[in-house]
């Protein structure tokens, strides 16, 4: 019982500061707008922000693409060739690449 008595003595003197460390647990950890949360959704936020600027860029880069194609014909022909290696009956296209430099070091890294 004195442990009892005690604890409510405890509780009586220090109750303000319960009750405010309560509220600042509630407000910082355990509701649904809590501070922490409100981080959570600001970084997802920005990310998402982010993501819009990017994909507006590549919108506005392939619009303009696709107006150039509606409009140029020598441009389907620059991206045909470009793009998917394609040629007129007569030339010949070569296509350079460093493969035998990644084999190398790809080699290098095995041993």
């Amino acid at each position: 019982m004195d442990k009892f008595n005690r604890f409510i003595t405890f509780l009586g003197n220090n109750k303000y500061r319960i009750v405010i460390c309560v509220g600042v647990l509630i407000v910082t950890v355990i509701d649904d707008n809590s501070f922490i949360q409100r981080v959570r959704y600001e970084l997802k936020i920005n990310d998402l922000e982010r993501q819009i600027k990017m994909y507006k860029s590549r919108h506005e880069a392939d619009s303009k693409l696709l107006r150039e194609l509606r409009n140029d014909p020598k441009t389907i022909e620059r991206i045909a060739r470009e793009r998917y290696f394609m040629k007129s009956a007569d030339e010949d296209i070569y296509v350079l690449s460093d493969d035998k430099k990644n084999l190398k070091e790809s080699n290098e890294k095995t041993k």
